[in-house]
């Protein structure tokens, strides 16, 4: 086959959609693998999987700054408020978060793991936490600096998506 320019500029988009693809479900396939680990996290802690996804939501928000409230962690996890409510609960009873008056509004509630879940959660995680610093280490810092760019505009474009879905409870 004779190849022009214009077989190559076809062969390029042709590659570039197959790689968009491949990009695509290694991210599906990453979320399955995160949905497997919270599903494990739970179960080595004695929590269901949701609980335990609760409590690595609670953790996560504190961890940036911005700890959640009971309406928040709804949202994020995907339940109604009376579910999220009974999760909560059952967390609090079981020793693994606090409710947390704000002291300026004592109306806004805040959740908090309570000092234990931290370990407990750091002991699950440490082990893959090493083994990623290992693995991003055969990376070069401008590779690592681009693919936290991508992966930025991923979070922020899926963001944008679930934004724009219509909420159904």
């Amino acid at each position: 086959m004779l190849l022009t320019e214009g077989n190559r500029v076809a062969d390029a988009g042709q590659d570039a959609h197959a790689q968009r693809d491949r990009l695509l479900m290694l991210l599906r396939d990453h979320g399955t693998l995160f949905s497997e680990l919270g599903r494990r996290l739970g179960a080595s802690a004695g929590l269901h999987h949701t609980d335990a996804h609760a409590l690595v939501e609670i953790l996560g928000a504190y961890d940036n700054g911005t700890p959640l409230t009971q309406a928040e962690l709804s949202k994020r996890i995907g339940l109604t408020p009376g579910a999220t409510s009974s999760l909560l609960n059952r967390l609090e009873t079981a020793g693994h978060i606090e409710r947390v008056r704000n002291n300026v509004d004592r109306r806004l509630v805040t959740l908090h793991a309570t000092p234990g879940v931290d370990e407990m959660v750091d002991r699950f995680f440490d082990p893959l936490t090493d083994r990623m610093g290992a693995m991003m280490d055969r990376y070069p810092p401008e590779v690592l600096k681009e693919f936290e760019r991508f992966l930025g505009d991923v979070c922020t474009t899926m963001n944008g998506y679930i934004e724009d879905l219509p909420t159904h409870r």
